[in-house]
């Protein structure tokens, strides 16, 4: 496994960047933040913002700006070298989330998409000499592990077909990165539970926050003792920008918020953060589903400079004043 370099320095600032899986969560966040910062950015997704209301939402706020190109394209089949011309970095987001939906048919698509088409990408980057590629991995590549925080030189044991895809996905990345006739340095990213404003409507916080505005039950999949450690978007945005403005060789980081907590102590902050009391079923557990999550942040404290600075509480609240500001809601109070 590739083992990072001791120390980093800075880059020279970004002018221009490509930006896959653009109108997704993180992926839009990220758009944002590099505009703000006077990035041009081109932004690609399969997702049509004019067909996708997901994907409209989500780049609301950026969708017109001057200095934003969004090109509607799907990775395994459009032409991509055109996308890449004056890149300084291509942050590599696009690709199919979600542990349990593959282990069923959609598996092909899973493979299409978060290694096949990260091939096309890399080989595209690698011919026009892009200096740096950020690839977003997951933590769960780790599997189920011995409740220690996951350090990235731990032996990676993928639970789910999911999992095997995005450490097929990272390591593909990793492997173009150390050909001897390679100019693209590449970081791969493992993000721990990204959570925020536009988090995916099937991720644990906002099914939470979605019922405590509807009323309606929401599930838990085993006894919510389950421990992750969750990172809230604007670090996890911070972090990925910095991974492509850090002088440093290819290297695998974990993106870990540094708080530990159990879906139930979620269940609380959601509750108390709302001022509602949340319907709960309680499920069999899944399969894929580890006992926990958590991250050892020292090579990203070393490497990049960072830390995260949004605390649960706060993000939670964050997450809920957005849903409720969308959903027009007046009932509560947050």
């Amino acid at each position: 496994m590739h083992t990072p370099a001791p120390a980093a320095t800075p880059h020279d600032p970004l002018r221009r960047a490509v930006v896959t899986g653009a109108a997704g969560f993180i992926g839009s966040h990220l758009c944002q933040t590099l505009l703000g910062l006077g990035v041009s950015v081109v932004g690609v997704d399969r997702r049509d913002p004019d067909q996708h209301q997901g994907a409209a939402v989500n780049l609301a706020a950026i969708r017109h700006e001057p200095d934003f190109i969004f090109v509607t394209g799907d990775l395994r089949t459009c032409a991509i070298e055109p996308l890449l011309p004056d890149a300084d970095a291509v942050f590599h987001l696009a690709g199919i989330p979600g542990v349990h939906p593959s282990w069923g048919a959609d598996f092909d698509d899973y493979v299409a998409s978060n290694i096949s088409a990260t091939q096309r990408l890399m080989h595209a980057a690698t011919r026009l000499r892009v200096p740096r590629l950020v690839v977003a991995s997951s933590s769960s590549v780790y599997g189920a592990t011995d409740g220690n925080p996951s350090a990235e030189t731990d032996h990676p044991r993928p639970a789910s077909p999911y999992a095997v895809t995005k450490l097929a996905e990272e390591q593909l990345c990793l492997a173009h990165a150390a050909r001897p006739d390679c100019d693209t340095t590449v970081v791969a990213l493992r993000y721990f539970t990204v959570y925020g404003p536009r988090q995916r409507e099937d991720m644990f916080i906002q099914r939470l926050l979605t019922a405590a505005v509807t009323g309606q039950k929401v599930s838990i999949y085993g006894d919510g003792n389950q421990r992750r450690d969750f990172t809230y978007i604007d670090d996890a945005v911070s972090a990925t920008i910095a991974a492509a403005t850090t002088c440093l060789p290819s290297s695998i980081i974990n993106v870990g918020g540094g708080t530990n907590a159990s879906l139930n102590d979620i269940l609380h902050h959601a509750q108390e953060v709302t001022g509602q009391t949340i319907r709960v079923h309680i499920a069999s557990p899944r399969s894929g589903d580890v006992p926990a999550t958590c991250a050892n942040p020292s090579v990203a404290r070393r490497l990049l400079g960072w830390n995260p600075n949004t605390d649960l509480h706060a993000g939670i609240g964050a997450q809920a004043e957005w849903l409720l500001t969308r959903r027009g809601a007046s009932t509560i109070a947050v």
